[in-house]
């Protein structure tokens, strides 16, 4: 059965201050990412680590390569919002079950149904194919 957002998930996520790593998330300002992380953490009130390939800084927030990278000391994360193409985000949900995570976000266009169920089978929250600016717009959040 394909995977259904469920409304409730998506306000609590949006909701409850946390920590929230985006991975996908660098300084190329053409990326969704980059303005999309602006209102994850100026918006929402969310702490954000960027994860990126080259483990760069984003927004003056401390970036790591890989979700394993991340220190025990920003740990738990509460959301892993995922930046990466549908044929690469299986290996990211796997990682976020790996480290923890509570949640993962799929972006707008990023689908896969078998991670999806991979990440709720492992106790995880899941949101796929949706973007917290889309919510905000459409809920006044």
């Amino acid at each position: 059965m394909a995977h259904q957002n469920d409304p409730a998930v998506i306000q609590r996520l949006m909701r409850t201050k946390g920590r929230w790593a985006i991975v996908g998330l660098s300084n190329n300002e053409w990326r969704a990412a980059y303005d999309v992380s602006l209102t994850v953490r100026d918006k929402l009130g969310m702490d954000i680590i960027p994860i990126n390939q080259a483990g760069v800084d984003v927004h003056g927030e401390k970036g790591y390569k890989s979700l394993a990278d991340i220190p025990a000391d920003q740990q738990p994360i509460d959301v892993v919002e995922c930046f990466v193409n549908s044929q690469r985000v299986g290996a990211v949900v796997d990682q976020a079950i790996a480290v923890g995570a509570k949640a993962v976000w799929l972006q707008l266009g990023v689908i896969d149904e078998d991670a999806a169920q991979r990440a709720k089978d492992a106790g995880l929250d899941v949101v796929m194919d949706e973007c917290p600016d889309r919510v905000i717009h459409r809920t006044g959040l």
